[in-house]
C-alpha cells in the first residue's frame, strides 16, 4: 500500500494537516481503509498542502521576528 508518510508527525495546529506529510489526523487514522482510488485522490492534495503549510509556518516566523524584543 503506498503511503505519503516520512516519519515526520506532527499535527500543524494552523492548519490542521501533519507537516510530514499534508494529511488530517482523521486522514492518517482511515489511511488503512480506503481504497486505493482514495488514496490516489488525497495524495494528489498533499503538495498544496504542505506547500500552504510552508507559506502559514513563513507567516508566522515573520510575524515574530519584526516585533520589538521586550526585556525579560
Amino acid at each position: 500500500m503506498q503511503t505519503p508518510c516520512i516519519h515526520l508527525c506532527s499535527l500543524v495546529s494552523a492548519t490542521g494537516f501533519c507537516a510530514g506529510c499534508g494529511r488530517t489526523l482523521q486522514e492518517i487514522g482511515s489511511w488503512v481503509s480506503y481504497s486505493d482510488t482514495e488514496r490516489r485522490r488525497i495524495m494528489a492534495l498533499l503538495p498544496a498542502r504542505l506547500a500552504g503549510g510552508a507559506a502559514v509556518s513563513n507567516h508566522i516566523k515573520i510575524g515574530l521576528a519584526s516585533r520589538p524584543e521586550r526585556p525579560l
